[in-house]
């Protein structure tokens, strides 16, 4: 648990507090993120449903007593290929929390490129469905056809339009509107999943309730611009409402005062 009680930030968009220091590696043209083999396969069923499934629910509940609020909105969805979005505020919870959110569907989570560079680990989270985000066209061309794929098998793509971790924060950062270009291409719904901290009765540490909304659509009488900007909006307001449920300030967030004016 992180023992830090006062983090001081200047950036809301950029600054990273996560305690994990890792070196990326070059995501480029040569990144397989689509393997068809019965092997790739294999071993994605292996680490992602036996492995990582088990350890998702038993570490989200023995830590943080997790609950889930409103998961029936996504039943009508159980066949389609949808996107979601959540708030970026653990290092290992927020890996796990989508599969207890989707169960039994799969994820595919957008990453850093640090999640797939760790040393013996970073070669196994492909296989738990990180899609690192790439670093020249032809691995952008791979990364998009990856997440069409994806998409059209079924499966959820996540992301943590927030980019940087910052534990234990209660409120939602202001995020970019670029991710959102995804789903109104591929003409997909959209929910979102605001993770909250509450108080709980017999302990200092609190619990997660993660609360799920949605579907939201994209406007199609928008532009395209518009039409993004429009759809990002509409779920940064509802994780902000949701976010008004947090009832537990584990860390403290203050702003530098610029001495400069």
């Amino acid at each position: 648990m992180d023992k830090r009680k006062v983090i001081y930030y200047t950036d809301e968009l950029n600054d990273e507090f996560s305690v994990a220091k890792i070196t990326a590696k070059t995501i480029d043209g040569n990144y397989r993120y689509v393997h068809n083999s019965l092997f790739k396969k294999f071993t994605h069923f292996f680490w992602y449903r036996l492995v990582a499934t088990p350890i998702a629910y038993l570490y989200t509940k023995a830590v943080f007593h997790h609950k889930i609020i409103g998961k029936e909105v996504l039943k009508e969805y159980k066949h389609t290929g949808y996107f979601v979005y959540g708030n970026h505020t653990q290092d290992i919870a927020d890996a796990f929390i989508p599969n207890m959110l989707n169960f039994p569907k799969h994820n595919y989570v957008i990453v850093h490129p640090n999640n797939v560079s760790m040393p013996y680990l970073g070669r196994i989270t492909p296989s738990l469905g990180a899609l690192p985000l790439p670093d020249d066209r032809a691995a952008y061309k791979n990364f998009i056809n990856a997440i069409e794929t994806r998409i059209s098998q079924g499966h959820a793509i996540v992301i943590y339009p927030e980019a940087h971790i910052w534990p234990y924060y209660t409120k939602i950062r202001p995020f970019g509107d670029v991710s959102f270009s995804y789903p109104i291409k591929l003409e997909t719904p959209v929910f979102c999943f605001t993770n909250t901290y509450q108080k709980r009765r017999f302990s200092k540490k609190p619990r997660i309730v993660t609360y799920i909304d949605g579907p939201f659509f994209a406007d199609k009488s928008l532009s395209a611009k518009d039409s993004k900007r429009d759809l990002r909006d509409k779920v940064y307001n509802q994780m902000c409402k949701r976010a008004l449920n947090c009832t537990v300030v584990q860390i403290q967030y203050i702003k530098k005062v610029d001495e400069n004016g």
